[in-house]
């Protein structure tokens, strides 16, 4: 039993222009209108968003990412409850997680999933080969982190290495890995645009109220959430950046959250 990294030249991965929505858990997701338009628009889910697929009848799913195994540990039941085989995008520790917890949706649907990783904590050339086997030693598959400055030249990724507290980046093709900047729809974003979308819109990335619990959680029952610290340093400009660079390629992105909507730059 293997998983596949993810392969933008793959045909089954190419969105051929289409517009993609993708759907993350901020509050304001729970004030959306979802109409027959936005059902059927090609949809990507973040996280515990997918729970949505309960409520409403999403008939074009093209993807489902998480990067962090804390996920899995705080909310399996998402998986349990909502995970049907959609196309899944997740770091190999996620994996190394759902293996643990949730061994017996993998034996089902490993066809579906491809692994995704940080550009600077690339994979080595062994990871397609039945690496489930091997999951004690797992870190044997990534290769020592390296710094976004090393990567300002490689011709699949936008590097800011002038912006302070650190630099910043986006990814052209998440073949060669995404650029973290502290929330998962920022790694989605990047699997549109790799995935060749038309145009990439954002839902419920609310950001500002962070503090409360996402549309599918309650007070006593929420994950704690990191944003805060990172949202004028990191994710701001890693979003503003990445617009600015998908625009000037022909896709453009848009921010459909009436919380954050005035955080970012309109290009």
């Amino acid at each position: 039993m293997s998983i596949k990294a993810f392969d933008a030249s793959e045909d089954s991965q190419n969105l051929n222009k289409q517009v993609v929505n993708i759907f993350a858990s901020g509050p304001s997701i729970a004030d959306l209108v979802f109409d027959k338009h936005l059902t059927s628009t090609p949809s990507i889910f973040v996280n515990g968003s997918l729970s949505l697929t309960k409520e409403h009848a999403f008939s074009n799913i093209v993807g489902y990412v998480i990067s962090d195994a804390r996920f899995i540990k705080n909310n399996p039941e998402v998986l349990t409850q909502y995970y049907k085989g959609q196309l899944l995008y997740a770091t190999l520790a996620v994996y190394e997680a759902m293996s643990a917890d949730l061994p017996e949706l993998i034996s089902q649907y490993h066809n579906n999933m491809r692994i995704i990783f940080p550009v600077d904590r690339p994979l080595n050339s062994r990871v397609n080969k039945h690496w489930l086997t091997s999951l004690p030693v797992i870190k044997k598959f990534v290769n020592k982190k390296i710094a976004l400055s090393e990567l300002a030249n490689h011709s699949n990724f936008v590097i800011d290495d002038s912006h302070k507290p650190e630099a910043i980046g986006v990814s052209l093709n998440v073949t060669d890995g995404f650029v973290e900047a502290g929330t998962v729809a920022y790694i989605a974003a990047q699997l549109a645009f790799s995935r060749q979308a038309g145009a990439i819109h954002l839902y419920g990335i609310d950001l500002l109220n962070s503090h409360k619990p996402r549309f599918y959680e309650d007070e006593d029952n929420n994950a704690p959430c990191k944003l805060d610290k990172a949202i004028t340093d990191r994710i701001v400009p890693s979003f503003n950046l990445l617009s600015r660079v998908y625009n000037k390629l022909g896709v453009p992105v848009m921010n459909h959250s009436p919380v954050s909507k005035k955080l970012f730059n309109s290009h």
